[in-house]
């Protein structure tokens, strides 16, 4: 019986080697893959494709991640969003001498702008380190681990931060039309790339203990008010929902409006606070949770 099982599996193995690597020689010369009906249909990548298996697809996506992170002790996340366009002080400070060097009036606009703006990236990169300094003293099922779109800008900033403390660090990267990869802070065994945004936002929040949105442009506002939402009605638990740069977000939203029109209640303000230091915004997140 135990050779008969032995046998089985053997053949199976063998099958589905036999099945990638009929797919890995076309990758390698660059063929295209004919469709072919007597392929296994998992290792079809055109009827994977084909607009009828979407679910087949969606459910993918949300596995591969949710397992890889499960067997990584990745169990809880700090999610971190904000600008892929704020860059490194000292890449806006190179952009800036070049573009004075220049003299290209609209360079020099887009460099000033760009310098006055890299102290988010610092800010987000201090906050990663506090997140991971404080989990490295925790027991491992207690750790909080730094998670963000894996972009450049502030998401690139948190992970670094954490990453220079020695943790994992989580990437949940999206394919656009200009093609992009997560950027080096990520761990590679956690840098993920989806092509759904509703299965990457479930994602941010399957593992979200807290959410610290930095400033940023129609994404970052699609998150933080999808959260929001979740929150408002109860289809996602209380977490802190915290807006990094008063002056920004408060510039940007009046939210007060939607109390005195009516559209939300006076309390749905508390969902979420401000903060203007990474140490604030990580208080914030240790009170909620009496750490």
């Amino acid at each position: 019986m135990e050779n008969t099982e032995n046998l089985t599996e053997n053949l199976s193995e063998r099958r589905l080697a036999d099945a990638w690597a009929e797919l890995q020689a076309h990758a390698n010369s660059g063929e295209p893959l004919d469709a072919d009906a007597y392929r296994l249909a998992f290792a079809d990548p055109e009827f994977l494709l084909r607009r009828e298996t979407r679910g087949i697809r969606f459910q993918l996506e949300m596995l591969k991640p949710d397992l890889a992170q499960a067997a990584q002790g990745i169990d809880n996340t700090v999610v971190v969003y904000g600008s892929a366009r704020f860059p490194a002080p000292e890449t806006a400070q190179a952009a800036l001498a070049a573009a004075e060097a220049s003299g290209d009036e609209a360079a020099l606009t887009l460099a000033r702008r760009h310098v006055r703006n890299a102290h988010y990236y610092d800010q987000a990169r201090l906050f990663g380190r506090l997140v991971a300094s404080y989990s490295a003293e925790r027991p491992v099922q207690e750790r909080i681990y730094v998670c963000t779109g894996g972009g450049p800008g502030i998401m690139e900033a948190a992970n670094r931060g954490a990453h220079e403390m020695g943790a994992l660090t989580v990437g949940l990267n999206i394919a656009l039309p200009h093609e992009q990869s997560g950027n080096k802070y990520v761990s590679p065994s956690l840098n993920f790339k989806f092509h759904y945004f509703a299965l990457r936002k479930m994602h941010f929040m399957m593992r979200a203990k807290a959410l610290v949105a930095f400033p940023g442009g129609f994404g970052t506002l699609d998150e933080v008010f999808e959260v929001i939402t979740l929150v408002q009605t109860r289809k996602a638990k209380p977490v802190p929902i915290i807006l990094f740069g008063s002056d920004y977000w408060k510039r940007l939203l009046n939210l007060e409006v939607l109390v005195e029109e009516g559209a939300i209640s006076p309390e749905d303000l508390d969902l979420f606070q401000y903060a203007d230091t990474p140490e604030a915004a990580w208080d914030g997140i240790r009170k909620f949770y009496r750490l």
